[in-house]
């Protein structure tokens, strides 16, 4: 069976992370070093190193979740909503462009 990956361009490298993942990761990144919830998936090395590969598309993969059905949002394994996923997105997405500026 081949596995699911996200429809748009790069999708397979958001797939790789897990959306829900890599919005908490970036969240702990951009917006509050505080914020761990992302080390809740064991391993996540290799999740983190796509990550830190990928970072010009860190922008980019933050829209197309802020896009992206809450429903399908809320199936993570970190225990993180739906609502406050896309919440993240969009304020880490917003500090990412208000340093760029």
């Amino acid at each position: 069976m081949a596995r699911h990956c996200f429809s748009f361009q790069y999708g397979d490298i958001l797939t790789t992370m897990g959306a829900t993942w890599f919005v908490s990761r970036a969240y702990n990144e951009y917006v509050d070093k505080r914020h761990a919830d992302w080390q809740k998936v064991n391993p996540y090395n290799n999740r983190n190193s796509t990550f830190n590969r990928c970072r010009k598309l860190h922008p980019y993969f933050l829209k197309q979740i802020e896009n992206m059905d809450v429903n399908n949002l809320n199936k993570n394994t970190i225990g993180i909503d739906g609502f406050t996923v896309k919440k993240m997105a969009k304020t880490t997405l917003e500090k990412i462009y208000s340093v760029n500026i």
